[in-house]
């Protein structure tokens, strides 16, 4: 009896630590959202885990000098039981994950109204270019282009158009849950709402040839001001992170694939 007790207690414990610790900020609208989609799972799968683990400790020490099995009784109510609590849980899990696929952070097809264009109305759009193996961005509404190195203001809405001179890429932004392959030949669509400033990484997500594992690039969230002046810079071509002419030249040919 006493190996059950520990048992039960480590996984109270166990519990306990998960329910009280408190996560870290999410850095975006989407990373909100699929965390939120984490942790409500999370609530769902530790109580079946301790329930599981329980019962398999129960069993080992009640059934341990069992010289002489018996089959199991059948147990019609038992069965009804489980079987409906499993669609249920599976209900919960179906509805909590349908309602963050249609969250229009991660599915931008449900942002709402755009217009003639096709074009969300109220963000901010940022053309991505990838190729074999670096990335170029493209900012329309200010005429600035960067090379490997993103710069979005914090709290904006932003949509991402993009697309790729070669093969198939996909933009990866773990810490702002930006995740969308890129296909050639055709334009795809991510969002994101940065929610807090600060420098991440962007990786490519899929293999894309013997240059994949050093095609990243630097995520750079600014506040509104700083953005400004970000941007006032690179105009001017005095900002210390504008894109070098050697880089420029190199992509040359391939900035021809934007339509």
């Amino acid at each position: 009896m006493r190996l059950s007790r520990v048992a039960a207690w480590l996984c109270v414990l166990a519990a306990g630590a998960l329910l009280f610790t408190t996560p870290a900020a999410a850095q975006s609208l989407n990373r909100a959202a699929i965390d939120e989609l984490n942790e409500q799972l999370l609530y769902v799968a530790l109580p079946l885990t301790l329930f599981v683990e329980l019962t398999l400790v129960y069993a080992i020490y009640r059934f341990r000098n069992n010289d002489e099995p018996k089959p199991t009784i059948d147990d019609p109510a038992l069965e009804i039981t489980w079987t409906a609590a499993t669609g249920a849980i599976l209900v919960f899990v179906g509805i909590s994950a349908f309602f963050v696929l249609s969250n229009p952070y991660i599915t931008p097809a449900a942002a709402g109204p755009t217009e003639p264009g096709g074009e969300l109305q109220s963000d901010m759009e940022i053309e991505v270019l990838a190729y074999q193996w670096g990335w170029e961005f493209h900012y329309p509404d200010s005429n600035v282009t960067t090379q490997s190195r993103l710069v979005v203001p914090a709290n904006t809405d932003v949509r991402f158009t993009l697309r790729s001179a070669d093969v198939i890429h996909s933009i990866y932004v773990p810490e702002l849950g930006v995740k969308q392959d890129i296909f050639p030949g055709q334009a795809t669509v991510a969002r994101t709402n940065a929610t807090q400033t600060g420098s991440y990484r962007l990786y490519c997500a899929e293999l894309c040839g013997s240059g994949h594992t050093r095609m990243h690039a630097t995520v750079v969230v600014l506040n509104q001001s700083a953005y400004d002046d970000w941007v006032a810079g690179q105009r001017s071509g005095n900002a210390a992170d504008s894109t070098g002419g050697a880089n420029a030249t190199e992509t040359t040919a391939r900035v021809d694939a934007r339509p």
